[in-house]
């Protein structure tokens, strides 16, 4: 079932069935087919959402060239390589983007302080949840896209996507790039001559948060140096965790204990993150 928030235009929303043949159909669609088909039906209310790195590259210059007044989701966690927000501010000069910095939600702020060096390391599902989850789940409300870079070789819960997902809340999920692999990005960065992060020929193949990546040899598998030894292998923006809005519902993910947080990250109205 598909449900229509309040304020969506009905005619605007696929049924199930045709949100199963569209995405079939763009099985065999280029990036630029399926983003062009995405903002002509759903522009402005689209929102594209980037860890700039090397690998983002493609999908931001696509969407710069399709649709550059595209509102870019940057998750500031606090906790980025000096690398990436560099970066970030100079590939948002060049290609003229319009990035919105996510943050936490400023309840937390003590929590985390009290444990700024400890969380990543000790719980890094709370750690993700509350730098990149909740921020992205406040941020989407409102719009009617979200367009994201994941691609299926990258990890088994990504091998499982589709191109067009619909969320429970009625936001349509795009996935441009899911079909495509790392020769596909390294043949289209060659192409058209676009940067590398920094820290790319250092080893850093997938970068997110300084704690949880490490450098990590030639032969390995690209997503090898985020959070090694952890046993974890997604922030959550792609799993079932994202899908619930409350902190509650995922507290068996966490090693933290919550109980006594009282009404800390939930908002005014329904006690949801």
């Amino acid at each position: 079932m598909i449900f229509a928030p309040r304020g969506y235009n009905l005619n605007m929303l696929l049924s199930s069935y045709k949100l199963e043949k569209f995405s079939q159909e763009f099985e065999t669609k280029t990036p630029q087919e399926i983003i062009e088909w995405a903002v002509d039906r759903y522009s402005p209310y689209i929102a594209m959402s980037s860890s700039f790195q090397t690998q983002s590259m493609p999908l931001l210059h696509i969407m710069s060239q399709i649709a550059p007044d595209t509102a870019i989701f940057f998750i500031n966690t606090g906790y980025h390589f000096w690398e990436t927000l560099l970066f970030r501010e100079q590939i948002a000069e060049q290609w003229q983007l319009k990035i919105v910095d996510l943050y936490r939600d400023s309840r937390w702020d003590v929590f985390v302080r009290q444990r700024m060096r400890s969380l990543p390391v000790e719980d890094p599902n709370l750690c993700c949840f509350l730098h990149k989850v909740a921020p992205m789940q406040k941020a989407l409300k409102g719009y009617k896209v979200w367009v994201s870079g994941i691609r299926r070789d990258q990890t088994s819960t990504r091998a499982q996507a589709n191109i067009l997902e619909m969320q429970e809340d009625g936001l349509l999920k795009v996935n441009p790039l899911l079909n495509w692999t790392k020769k596909d990005v390294q043949r289209y960065l060659e192409e058209h001559n676009l940067p590398k992060h920094p820290l790319y020929d250092k080893g850093y193949r997938s970068i997110g948060c300084s704690p949880c990546t490490i450098a990590i040899g030639v032969n390995d598998d690209e997503r090898a140096g985020r959070w090694a030894g952890r046993g974890k292998v997604e922030c959550g923006l792609h799993t079932d965790m994202f899908r619930k809005k409350d902190i509650s519902e995922s507290k068996l993910e966490f090693h933290t204990d919550l109980s006594n947080m009282d009404n800390a990250g939930k908002n005014d109205d329904e006690g949801k993150v």
